[in-house]
């Protein structure tokens, strides 16, 4: 397999990763978005994300993207501040090779060094690589909504897990699932 190098997305990269995540858009339920986005809009979602202090890392191999993750704010009420959504995409070659792990291990590094609470990963259901995923870095189950989405002429639920960040500088307690 090729070297892959993990760093922060640049406006460059948008075309790259618009690509990985319009397969997404067009042939699974992991993102509610109906519609392809271009390179444009998503050097703008880049940008905001950056602007909002928060990582976008992507994974390159062979000098092309091969997988990307991001954390960007919950919600916007200033309540929300230190609670980050995390997302993460890969290229279909990229799949079942480690690169999701590799990927989530740099953006919690990287989030962990921010002043941040929790991170929360939203997974449209039945996903059960992403919930092994988050669960194998301590995420707790947390909630389901039931069908919320409709994609595909089929209803489509979303269960949340989340992540206690600073648990460790706080001692890993109960419920943390952190050390346990």
């Amino acid at each position: 397999m090729h070297t892959i190098v993990i760093r922060d997305a640049l406006q460059t990269d948008a075309a790259e990763i618009a690509a990985i995540y319009n397969a997404y858009v067009l042939g699974s339920t992991a993102t509610f978005e109906l519609e392809a986005v271009d390179a444009d809009e998503m050097a703008r979602r880049i940008g905001a994300v950056e602007e909002a202090g928060l990582p976008w890392l992507v994974a390159t191999g062979d000098r092309a993207a091969c997988g990307y993750a991001y954390a960007a704010p919950w919600k916007a009420r200033a309540a929300y501040a230190r609670t980050v959504e995390t997302s993460i995409y890969l290229a279909e070659g990229a799949r079942g090779t480690g690169l999701g792990k590799r990927l989530y291990v740099a953006l919690l590094e990287r989030l962990r060094g921010i002043d941040l609470h929790v991170a929360i990963g939203g997974v449209a259901l039945p996903n059960p690589a992403s919930v092994r995923l988050h669960e194998g870095f301590g995420f707790e189950p947390v909630g389901r909504f039931r069908e919320v989405g409709r994609k595909f002429g089929a209803w489509v639920d979303v269960g949340y897990w989340q992540l206690r960040l600073d648990a460790a500088r706080v001692g890993a307690g109960a419920g943390s699932g952190v050390g346990t």
